[in-house]
């Protein structure tokens, strides 16, 4: 894990050591929100200082994250445009290439065209073109597996799906990458049932939706599953209802364990150390009341925590470089959206970075959340992100947390179960 921290973080600046133009740099590229004044920016560049014949490479990392701007929005005629150039797209480009990917496979865009650019990127891989030392290649193989079982190319998909299965240092089952498991089971249901196995597709989904090892999007397939099995989709709500709420129950039920039953308005949070018979290792230190600290939100304005006395606060930190911090938006929007009536309160609050680099990933991720900002993590002292603290309407800690739960549903009922409780005990 280590290893994969790190070659996120220095990613980018290593491959944006090549040629830096004046009066231009790439990191200020990346910042740029939309892609069309990415690609203005860029032409700008080219009529500067035209391309050198004999650096083939001049400009290849700007050219990479043009492609990917562009695949972000479904544009494959602009993509292909700038991957023709035959950039190298870095660590990080890979990443946010196969979430792009995801997005559209998910969204049912194009197959034919996705099943073009997951080959593409499958076959850079194998050549070399591109490195793959944060095990991206396995949902890019699940993913072409989907598109190919869409086509109708039922035996090319199952031998992609199966060989994903056989990729070494896989991250499928590791709580990393958002919804990792829950999309490999939604690609493996689709690939059974365009193959005609629907009662293992049935199966399998139902056990994810029951274990919440799921996501909502997969809701689309498994009624089509439900649909395929029973002759109709009467029923699928209730069916579907009971397993979310089982899911739910039994996420409840581990969440309670963690409560903090006595009031403590400050506190030292431990996790615990991986190594046998190690102490526990310190997660963070509440030296102060929440209603004493102030942060800023992401236009510089202070916010006075005490404000938010009378509502279950919750603060959850994070960088733009922790994947698995990202990966528990998508979980926390449906906590916000269920208690927008309610006195409850969800913070996002960003550590060590510029306020510009944050403004830029809130803006292209189109993060609906509340961010506030401690660039100096001087409020809680974070030693790991994600970690997340929950407040009771008198600013009792109540739940503290680390890591991604592994799933958006999972993420869901965690969040959801730590405010229940919350509720449910507070007397005041």
């Amino acid at each position: 894990m280590k290893r994969i921290i790190l070659l996120l973080l220095i990613s980018s600046p290593v491959f944006a050591q090549q040629v830096k133009p004046t009066n231009y740099n790439f990191e200020d590229f990346v910042l740029i929100v939309n892609v069309e004044d990415q690609e203005k920016q860029y032409d700008e560049m080219l009529k500067a200082t035209p391309i050198d014949p004999a650096k083939p490479s001049m400009y290849e990392e700007y050219r990479a994250q043009l492609a990917l701007g562009w695949l972000s929005h479904g544009n494959f005629e602009r993509y292909w445009y700038y991957k023709n150039t035959k950039p190298k797209f870095n660590v990080l480009q890979l990443m946010y290439l196969t979430y792009a990917m995801e997005y559209l496979l998910d969204a049912n865009k194009n197959p034919a065209e996705l099943e073009k650019v997951s080959a593409g990127i499958l076959k850079d891989i194998t050549d070399g073109t591109i490195s793959d030392p944060i095990g991206r290649t396995q949902p890019v193989m699940e993913i072409n597996a989907a598109v190919n079982a869409q086509l109708g190319n039922i035996a090319i998909a199952e031998k992609m799906l199966a060989g994903s299965s056989e990729v070494k240092d896989g991250m499928r089952d590791m709580k990393y990458f958002r919804d990792a498991r829950a999309n490999y089971l939604n690609r493996y249901a689709i690939v059974l049932s365009a193959a005609g196995k629907h009662q293992v597709a049935f199966d399998t989904l139902s056990k994810a939706f029951r274990e919440a090892d799921s996501k909502p999007v997969m809701v689309n397939t498994f009624r089509q599953v439900y649909t395929k099995v029973k002759g109709s989709d009467k029923g699928f709500e209730k069916y579907l209802k009971e397993l979310q709420q089982e899911a739910y129950q039994e996420c409840y039920k581990e969440v309670a364990k963690l409560y903090i039953a006595s009031p403590q308005t400050t506190l030292d949070g431990f996790f615990p150390n991986q190594r046998k018979d190690a102490k526990p290792m310190k997660l963070f230190q509440a030296k102060q009341p929440v209603k004493d600290i102030v942060m800023v939100d992401l236009n510089g304005k202070p916010v006075q925590l005490g404000n938010y006395k009378g509502k279950v606060l919750a603060l959850d930190f994070w960088t733009t470089m922790c994947t698995p911090c990202v990966a528990a938006f998508s979980g926390f929007e449906r906590v916000v959206a269920d208690y927008k009536k309610e006195a409850f309160q969800l913070f996002v609050v960003n550590l060590f970075e510029e306020q510009a680099t944050v403004q830029s990933f809130v803006a292209k991720k189109g993060i609906t959340l509340d961010v506030l900002q401690d660039q100096d993590n001087k409020a809680y002292d974070v030693q790991g992100t994600p970690t997340k603290i929950v407040f009771d309407p008198l600013g009792n800690i109540r739940f503290y947390s680390s890591g991604y739960a592994g799933s958006t549903d999972r993420e869901y009922y965690k969040l959801k179960s730590m405010v229940e409780i919350t509720k449910a005990r507070y007397k005041g």
